[in-house]
Parts: structure tokens; sequence; C-alpha cells
């Protein structure tokens, strides 16, 4: 089931159990996918945004939610971060297992080998294939450090 099926029948469901704040983070994630819909179809893309594309969102959206649970924290205001981290943990239900830091090393790694790269300009030609192949997997902060230490020899 594709993704954005997935997320309108979980909607739906939600919204027939009459629970709040799942249908709140829901409906969150729909405006922001149909929003991103919009923007597609202004760069003539008439069949909205792609599979990735939505699970850069949904990583986006979940990454927000605990920087503000975070902040509510921080703030002594732990009724806020708590609901924060319930929004966070709705939207990481939509999201593939992320890798750990051992397989984001693999995965670098063989990326590295196999696309010869060999100094710091071939950085992003690397970064763009781990987009497309881990998209919504990846910790891509981890992983560009990882591809910086081996293309400079440091690792």
């Amino acid at each position: 089931m594709k993704l954005r099926d997935r997320i309108s029948a979980e909607l739906k469901t939600a919204l027939k159990a009459k629970d709040k704040a799942r249908l709140s983070t829901l409906r969150l994630i729909s405006a922001a996918i149909k929003d991103r819909d919009i923007a597609a179809r202004a760069e003539d893309r008439c069949g909205g945004c792609e599979e990735t594309e939505i699970m850069a969102i949904l990583q986006k959206l979940q990454k927000q939610r605990e920087e503000s649970a975070d902040t509510y924290e921080k703030a002594g205001r732990l009724d806020l971060a708590e609901a924060e981290r319930g929004e966070a943990a709705i939207v990481a239900e939509f999201l593939p297992k992320p890798m750990d830091d051992g397989e984001i090393a693999d995965a670098t790694a063989g990326v590295v080998s196999e696309l010869d790269a060999n100094g710091l300009k071939d950085m992003g030609r690397c970064m763009a294939e781990l987009k497309t192949r881990y998209a919504g997997r990846m910790d891509f902060g981890k992983a560009g450090a990882k591809v910086k230490d081996l293309l400079t020899g440091a690792a």
C-alpha cells in the first residue's frame, strides 16, 4: 500500500474512532503533503509529490515535533512536551525503521567505493545517491559526516 493511501486510511479510521490527537496529527500530515502536491504541480509534475518526498515531509515533521518537545521541556511545560512527543510517535509510524550508526557507516562506505569517489568534489554525488537509496531511513546529517570522513581519509 502506498504511503499516501495508508495515511488516508488511518485518517478515516481515526475520524471514525473519534481519536482527536491522532486525527489532528494525521490532518497535519495530509495538509503538508497536499501543500507539496500543489508545489509539484507548479513544477509541471501533475501526479503530485512522490513517495520519497512524502518520506522527507514525514521526517521533517517528526524532527520538528522532537525539537518542540525539547524546547517545551526546557521551559518546564511538560504537558506540551508530552503532546509533541505523542505527535512525533504518530508520524514515526509511517516512517521505516531508521538505520543505526553501523548501517549508516556500511551504506556510506559502499556508495563511496561504488561511485569511485576520491575527494570532497564527489561529496554531492555520494549524498545524492544515498538520498535516492535510503530516503526516510537514514539520518543524512550523520551520513554527511561519514562521507566527508571517508573522502578526506579521516576514517
